[in-house]
């Protein structure tokens, strides 16, 4: 297990480096050989000369390619300082990077507001978790009964509708028709039950979609795995129906459920933009919805850091998670 552990996380390291060096090179380098004005997209196209070309001397595009690299993976773990002249601003680290519009870091303003779309991402992949897979495996035991049909029609009608529609139907029915919810979002340090309050419907609305996928998922691997050969042998043997499903059957359909699981929530940690825009929430989704209205590149070059970051992450875990369900998964 230790040397699969140290395998997996010298293979994070070196991706780490790939995903750090991509991002640099799709916000600095491809837009320079497109002959975009790199400095003019950060600083804003009503900036006037000087200010375009005091941000090009702090950022060093006129410096060789492989020294701005090195200055922007050094900045993401000892800081950076930006120079123009007398002109000096200090980023510290970990240095997402700088926002000259508004003059201030990238990171502690991810930071503020990465608390919201975490608990945004974990409540709603609990819920969707604990309804998607109970729906599915029901489903899968029950096939062609009024509650497979039933269970995969409410399943097809999560996957299709889109959050912004069953988000705003939420809230016209549960918040401003029966009053039952109070959505405002309230910072969970002023109110614990005005937090749950505000993030229960949002929770749902992601849930419902993500919910649906996983039912369908998971009836399908179900069905795949309740014909094999071990199911068989094991009912044969005379084990209780409970056991074969609970030891057997689900160890097996929770692989690609783990997988999808990692994917799904390392990309939410960007931000759900359509649900966090929807019930207006302070998250990353909103933030970066902004940044682009805004065309404020440095923000949009942070969170696009956070989220490749999560997927690798959440992928780590994945990895060590197959070796605690599958044994065999330690030799690959």
């Amino acid at each position: 297990m230790l040397a699969y552990l140290i395998r997996r996380l010298f293979a994070a390291a070196v991706m780490l480096v790939v995903i750090i060096l991509v991002v640099f090179s799709i916000f600095f380098l491809f837009p320079k050989w497109a002959g975009v004005d790199i400095a003019l997209s950060f600083v804003g196209k009503q900036a006037g000369p000087d200010a375009v070309e005091a941000v090009r001397l702090k950022l060093g595009l006129d410096d060789p390619v492989f020294v701005q690299a090195w200055e922007f993976f050094k900045g993401l773990f000892v800081g950076r300082t930006y120079a123009a002249g007398g002109d000096v601003t200090h980023c510290s680290a970990p240095c997402f990077g700088y926002s000259f519009r508004t003059e201030q870091s990238v990171w502690p303003v991810l930071t503020e507001r990465f608390p919201v779309t975490l608990a945004l991402a974990l409540g709603a992949a609990l819920l969707w978790l604990i309804f998607g897979l109970a729906a599915g495996v029901l489903s899968a035991l029950k096939r062609g009964t009024l509650w497979d049909r039933a269970a995969m029609i409410v399943a097809l009608s999560g996957v299709s509708l889109p959050i912004y529609f069953t988000g705003l139907l939420s809230l016209a029915i549960f918040s401003h028709g029966l009053d039952w919810i109070n959505a405002e979002f309230v910072p969970l340090e002023e109110s614990f039950t005005g937090w749950v309050g505000g993030m229960i419907l949002p929770w749902i609305t992601l849930a419902f979609l993500y919910a649906a996928m996983y039912a369908r998922i998971t009836r399908a691997t179900m069905l795949e795995i309740l014909g094999e050969d071990y199911i068989r042998t094991a009912r044969a043997k005379g084990l209780r129906e409970q056991v074969v499903i609970r030891k057997h059957a689900m160890r097996s359909t929770m692989t690609p459920i783990l997988t999808m699981l990692g994917m799904d929530i390392g990309a939410l940690m960007g931000g759900a933009i359509l649900t966090e825009t929807t019930f207006s929430l302070p998250g990353l989704g909103q933030k970066v919805l902004d940044a682009i209205r805004t065309q404020d590149l440095p923000f949009i070059l942070g969170v696009t850091l956070i989220t490749s970051v999560a997927v690798l992450v959440a992928n780590l875990v994945v990895d060590i998670l197959y070796a605690v369900i599958d044994p065999r998964v330690r030799l690959a």
